[in-house]
């Protein structure tokens, strides 16, 4: 069947009855999955005007949420999401509460980087269990294919509109205000999700054998994981190096506003790449994408004014959605059965790792070479992945055949 999908596919998306309780939900637990971390770094830096404690505060977060991904994936898949979710949901409230409790009381940076972990650990995945519910809920083909690409779109644009979010709100009277509004967000929205009907009638497939490596038993979910971290080890490298480029240009708040820019060139050209993907088999979609978008990050090394930088991020921005959507009609092709959730976890635990590394060796080279070189290396780095992903490309393959979609009550 084929991968192209219509605006009247998205418009029956839109329409499912029994999915739009939890869609809605979704939206409030998933907005601020980016917000959070630097929330949290904001208000440790104002508090102890420390950004060494602040950085590690960020980092604890990153890591937790990482490994909670996954970890909760594998849970949903297991049982379900409703009792996942509401467990960790507690967990996270109370998290919420000890580390606002420490940053308040000037705890010692080992203790709150101790609690950050616990934070990123317990914040309710919504994001797996949302984009699992579809291909329960939709038979494949092109509607599915529209919410897929829907949940792709809209996860990247959480990850640009969080940061933008916390900003502002550390400008309130208190400094917790991001990290308490971002944790109330996502609290109502997975609690208002778990406990949707369609969500609690949920039942986990069956399954024989569950290898011990889940998800990633997969040689095409390795190969994705690959592809992905790719995608997240470049734009690690750009989110340093355009602030920094605005600020030696002597414009600092320009950085954000590139970084936003991009992101609608992205959003527009991910819905239009939807319609007609090219190339047209996935396999060889993977790193065609991630090669030529690293190769037009590795231009932005070349114009001298931030004019210039803006028009060449505008067009790198392009290839940003395109990617987030294959790497989801992927899942679909090389997660083995019955862990859809879990598969999920590990493509957001690769893209969050390849931010890491990509930020923190951007942050070397921007001081000890400018931004220029940080750019250069980015596309070199996504090059080199992207060589890695053509040569596993035939591990791109379906695992099983595909269970028919299961029917749940609205």
């Amino acid at each position: 069947m084929s991968e192209r999908t219509t605006l009247a596919d998205y418009r029956a998306v839109l329409s499912v009855p029994a999915a739009r309780r939890p869609a809605v939900a979704s939206l409030l637990a998933r907005l601020p999955i980016a917000m959070i971390g630097i929330a949290a770094l904001l208000y440790v830096q104002r508090q102890t005007g420390s950004f060494a404690a602040a950085g590690l505060v960020s980092a604890g977060a990153l890591i937790g949420s990482a490994f909670g991904w996954v970890t909760q994936g594998r849970l949903i898949d297991r049982f379900g999401p409703t009792r996942p979710l509401l467990t960790t949901s507690s967990l996270f409230v109370g998290a919420v509460t000890a580390l606002v409790t420490a940053i308040e009381a000037h705890a010692a940076t080992p203790l709150l980087f101790a609690l950050a972990l616990l934070l990123g650990v317990t914040q309710p995945t919504v994001g797996s269990a949302s984009r699992a519910l579809w291909t329960r809920l939709l038979p494949s083909g092109p509607v599915r294919n529209a919410a897929l690409s829907y949940e792709a779109i809209s996860m990247e644009v959480f990850f640009v509109l969080g940061p933008g979010l916390a900003g502002v709100l550390v400008a309130a009277p208190w400094p917790g205000t991001g990290l308490v509004v971002g944790a109330a967000t996502m609290l109502i929205g997975a609690l208002t999700f778990a406990l949707s009907p369609v969500i609690r009638g949920w039942r986990p497939e069956r399954r024989v054998d569950q290898p011990l490596l889940g998800a990633l038993a997969s040689p095409g979910m390795r190969t994705l994981a690959v592809a992905a971290l790719g995608f997240g080890v470049v734009i690690g490298f750009v989110e340093v190096a355009v602030p920094a480029a605005a600020t030696a240009s002597g414009a600092p708040v320009l950085g954000g506003i590139l970084l936003s820019a991009w992101s609608v060139t992205s959003v527009a050209f991910g819905v239009a790449y939807s319609m007609r993907p090219w190339p047209k088999a996935i396999n060889l979609r993977l790193p065609v994408l991630l090669g030529g978008f690293s190769v037009l990050v590795a231009v932005l090394a070349l114009p001298g004014q931030l004019w210039g930088m803006a028009v060449a991020m505008l067009v790198a921005g392009a290839l940003i959605a395109p990617q987030a959507t294959t790497h989801s009609a992927t899942i679909e092709l090389v997660a083995p059965a019955g862990t859809a959730a879990e598969a999920f976890g590990w493509l957001i635990t690769a893209v969050t790792l390849g931010l890491a590394g990509g930020q923190s060796v951007s942050g070397y080279l921007v001081e000890h070479g400018g931004p220029g070189l940080s750019f250069l290396a980015a596309g070199a780095a996504g090059v080199v992945l992207a060589a890695l992903v053509w040569a596993l490309r035939n591990t791109i393959r379906p695992v099983a055949t595909p269970a028919p979609a299961v029917a749940l009550a609205a």
